[in-house]
């Protein structure tokens, strides 16, 4: 495999420049951003290309607008896949729910199934993995249904049981934004009741919400064992938006009851 200082030299013959073209040119970028990270000198790209010297952020985004290369591309060459950011992520688990700062731009591809049993009965539970009959690489663009510019998401944290068993511990939420006003009126189920994901003094959190003049009131599930947080609105609290769908593991042996 190619390694990817020798791609870039590549690049750059391949457009006939110079050691001393591409120094100007990252001079001209570094003036532009009055940072001189970004400029290139000639014994630091021959390091660069012979060596196999890895180039600061500043250096390779200078290199890209030089040799008109897209950043993410090179970045791969160097063995970093910006589309696997959210799984490592994962690789840490944090306490405190918090908001997800990963945006999908269209670019990269999930594992998705491609063909489905046909005659699988929509009516009754199915175990899916079973009834996948071909799995394929679908581009991100094509999710079009899951609308990632306009909608924000949000992990819970792996000891905020405020809304379990509805929202468990490491849950993904999926915030609709538009809907930033506690709902008012009776619900047949806990299920039809509003959740919002709030931020408050001390993070973030979901929760059933009331607001009463000032008081913005964070109902928890009974079952969760926690207590209700009454908090000054909107000096204490903000409400991001209300939660549209979520994502999450089920694990029978993890209650509030479980915990240490």
């Amino acid at each position: 495999m190619e390694e990817a200082s020798q791609k870039l030299k590549r690049v750059r013959e391949r457009l006939s420049l110079k050691y001393r073209d591409v120094e100007d040119a990252s001079g001209r970028i570094a003036n532009r951003h009055l940072n001189d990270e970004f400029a290139i000198s000639i014994s630091r790209l021959a390091d660069i290309e012979n060596k196999g010297t890895v180039p600061t952020i500043y250096r390779l985004y200078a290199l890209c607008a030089v040799y008109r290369l897209d950043l993410l591309e090179v970045l791969q060459w160097f063995g970093v896949n910006v589309d696997e950011l959210p799984v490592d992520a994962l690789e840490t688990g944090i306490e405190k729910t918090h908001k997800l700062g990963f945006e999908t731009n269209g670019q990269g591809s999930v594992q998705f199934p491609l063909a489905i049993d046909p005659g699988i009965d929509p009516t009754r539970t199915t175990f899916l993995s079973r009834q996948i009959q071909r799995w394929g690489t679908l581009p991100l663009l094509l999710l079009t249904a899951l609308d990632p510019k306009s909608q924000l998401y949000a992990l819970i944290g792996t000891v905020d049981w405020f809304m379990w068993p509805i929202i468990p511990p490491g849950s993904l939420v999926v915030i609709d934004e538009s809907k930033r006003k506690p709902a008012e009126g009776a619900w047949a189920t806990e299920f039809e009741r509003p959740i919002y994901f709030v931020e408050h003094r001390d993070g973030y959190g979901v929760a059933w919400c009331s607001l009463k003049d000032n008081q913005l009131i964070l109902q928890p599930h009974p079952a969760s064992m926690c207590h209700p947080v009454v908090l000054e609105y909107p000096r204490e609290a903000d409400i991001i938006g209300q939660v549209s769908a979520l994502a999450m593991a089920l694990d029978p042996q993890r209650t509030p009851r479980a915990r240490s």
